[in-house]
């Protein structure tokens, strides 16, 4: 450990961060946001706060010589009254692009959420410290990856010399929306959710806004993603629509049509992909709304299910079955006059077979091992040869 005169200490500002679309003065320090000041203003949905807070795909990047650093922050940890205590998020390290270590911090605000009730209590706790240390010598680029799943303040950045923002790679810039599923639900670590997979084995910049539970085609999101600067686009559009409940055939397609409409006003020729959700046996015929499995909840597990009847299919209630047949509708009507926008059918990326091999832990989420499967996929399917995001189509 470097004694405290040679640590410098270096202003957190936009220009060290990556993926985040909005950068907030706390009473700490800054919070870092997924979605923009002007479109937090336009929702009172508080799972949609907490979930644009946490930082997924969020990372400070950085050049520097320091072989030792320090991050100071003030995370908010979920805790989930009835069932087992939740891992504290993980710091990832990428040094030149690679994952050279993996940290958590000790510390920060717990937020104890009632799952029957929905009640919520914030419990304030102190700023802790992720470190690194033994970084190789020499100049270099380094990512600290901020936990995709908790809110988490800046406070202060330290090393052992000088450090300056990244410079541009040059790389593509893809943006993508979808559910907590994109977002990264039960992935490892930050740089292990399935969209950071991708991003990772196809050379691109990622900007993610996957929002758990909140991937609800609302309009501010799409204006986001319209005024956000990109060279690629996707979005997950399916699970969230029916384990909320949100909203009926009639309605959805034009939905679909009018974000679609949105995203275009400010990207017209981008490569555009629409992508359906992947299997989840509860939601494929039977509509939501999702709920929690109250028995597993007394049992201190977390598991869900569909509690719609699969006969309001005749009036409109949507199922993961009927929306996939209806993006994929929807996209080979206006590909007729859009070159740019493609489709693609969730379940190429994690189907049945997959389902019988690697079950979703609580019949909704996937686990580890199935972020890994996806974001694989996902790269050789939109990224590779014959892909919409190809370099050579761009």
């Amino acid at each position: 450990m470097n004694t405290a005169q040679h640590w410098t200490t270096t202003p957190i500002t936009e220009d060290l961060l990556r993926g985040a679309l909005d950068l907030e003065r706390t009473e700490h320090g800054v919070l870092p946001h997924r979605l923009p000041a002007w479109a937090r203003a336009q929702s009172t949905d508080g799972q949609l706060a907490m979930a644009e807070s946490q930082p997924s795909g969020v990372r400070l990047a950085l050049r520097t010589r320091a072989t030792a650093l320090e991050l100071d922050t003030l995370p908010t940890k979920r805790v989930y009254a009835g069932a087992p205590p939740r891992p504290d998020g993980v710091y990832d390290l990428v040094v030149d692009g690679r994952l050279a270590d993996q940290t958590r911090v000790v510390g920060g605000n717990t937020l104890v959420i009632d799952m029957a009730t929905g009640a919520a209590e914030l419990r304030p706790g102190p700023v802790g410290t992720a470190r690194f240390a033994g970084l190789p010598e020499g100049v270099k680029d380094v990512e600290i990856w901020l936990p995709h799943n908790e809110t988490t303040e800046l406070v202060a950045l330290r090393a052992d010399a000088p450090v300056e923002p990244a410079p541009d790679r040059g790389r593509r810039t893809w943006l993508h929306h979808g559910s907590s599923i994109s977002h990264g639900s039960d992935a490892a670590s930050p740089t292990s959710t399935w969209p950071a997979l991708a991003a990772s084995r196809a050379g691109t910049e990622l900007v993610n806004l996957g929002l758990g539970g909140s991937a609800l085609l609302d309009p501010f999101t799409a204006r986001t993603m319209r005024d956000t600067a990109a060279d690629l686009i996707s979005v997950k559009i399916g699970i969230n629509i029916v384990n909320a409940d949100l909203m009926r055939l009639r309605a959805f397609t034009p939905a679909v049509h009018g974000f679609l409409d949105t995203i275009r006003e400010g990207h017209p020729d981008t490569p555009l992909l629409v992508v359906s959700p992947l299997l989840c046996p509860i939601h494929e015929d039977t509509p939501g709304p999702c709920a929690f499995d109250t028995e597993a909840l007394r049992g201190g597990g977390v598991r869900f299910q569909a509690t719609g009847d699969p006969a309001e299919r005749a009036a409109g209630k949507l199922t993961l079955t009927v929306i996939r047949e209806e993006l994929a509708r929807l996209v080979r009507q206006r590909a007729g006059q859009d070159a740019h926008l493609h489709y693609l059918d969730g379940r190429h990326l994690y189907g049945e077979a997959d389902h019988d091999e690697l079950p979703l832990p609580d019949r909704l989420h996937p686990d580890a091992a199935t972020h890994r499967l996806v974001g694989e996929r996902f790269a050789a399917l939109a990224f590779g040869a014959d892909g919409p995001f190809a370099s050579e189509g761009v």
